[in-house]
């Protein structure tokens, strides 16, 4: 089969398309022709050898940890049989033709491949900070960088839990963010005065998805850094701010909650926007776009 492989640390030029051994399903899992493979920023911070030591890496490694497709082998007591469109997440890379997963959900239909791929990281994301910070109906939300894949998640189960939410964002995401019932505002200098005057009543959290700056900002709109989680910006401990990586869930938790949002999705109760699909070979340019920061919504490769 043809897989995405690294063999060493560096950028995206590392990144090679070739012909790899195909994986089997064991006990438990089942092997998936691969429809679409999510695309996360842990890929690239994998990939540049950040994460060694949390995120070991055995060369050659082939990135994605998010996936979407049929099923097309099981493994002894596999819960999915042939034929069963699922998505969850991948035990072995998903930038792939098949790959092999054990804690997968069925995909509903109505939701497509690109769609129901945007969710299992950033939806476990989303709610796992939200649970952190201790959301409240009634309060406001200071969300940084709303517009991506895992701050519009985030924004709409905010709003969906009763609260205001104030969104960062370029300029050309704010209609988008007032569809999804945020109140949007621009980043950069005047960031306090600017969150001031969209919520005059004060902020009671914040949210950063996007590592962009802002958080000595949340500070002093909230008066300290108690209920600030970031999980772009791992040198926030510095300011006192938690930096969320990863949540203590079983996989049955966190497979209930991409249930729920995936019904959510099929009901037309939460928008997946997915920014653009990427083929095999392009996988490269697909980590340059996401570690850029800017991307408007869910990057997805297709094989």
């Amino acid at each position: 089969m043809q897989a995405v492989v690294f063999e060493e640390f560096g950028g995206p030029e590392v990144l090679t398309v070739r012909d790899v051994p195909e994986p089997h399903a064991g006990a438990g899992q089942v092997r998936i022709k691969v429809q679409a493979a999510g695309v996360n920023p842990m890929d690239y911070k994998v990939r540049r050898g950040y994460m060694q030591g949390m995120f070991d890496v055995t060369f050659p490694a082939t990135p994605g940890l998010e996936v979407a497709g049929v099923v097309d082998e099981a493994g002894e007591g596999a819960a999915f049989a042939v034929g069963d469109e699922v998505v969850g997440w991948a035990a072995t890379g998903a930038y792939a033709e098949f790959a092999i997963a054990g804690n997968v959900t069925l995909k509903p239909e109505g939701v497509s491949w690109e769609q129901a791929v945007g969710l299992p990281v950033a939806g476990e994301t989303a709610q796992r900070v939200l649970d952190l910070l201790g959301v409240k109906s009634g309060e406001t939300i200071l969300i940084h960088g709303a517009a991506g894949a895992v701050g519009s998640i985030a924004v709409q189960l905010a709003v969906a839990a009763g609260l205001k939410v104030v969104g960062t964002a370029s300029v050309r995401n704010h209609d988008f963010l007032r569809t999804l019932g945020a109140t949007p505002i621009e980043y950069g200098d005047g960031l306090v005065d600017r969150v001031r005057a969209a919520a005059p009543q004060g902020i009671d959290s914040a949210f950063d998805t996007a590592g962009l700056g802002g958080l000595k900002e949340s500070i002093e709109l909230l008066g300290g850094p108690e209920r600030i989680v970031t999980i772009a910006d791992f040198s926030a401990g510095e300011l006192g701010i938690h930096a969320s990586a990863s949540g203590t869930a079983t996989p049955e938790e966190v497979r209930a909650g991409l249930d729920s949002q995936l019904a959510l999705a099929a009901a037309g109760k939460l928008t997946v926007r997915v920014a653009e699909t990427f083929a095999l070979a392009d996988a490269g340019k697909a980590q340059e776009v996401s570690e850029g920061g800017h991307a408007q919504g869910k990057l997805v490769v297709q094989p």
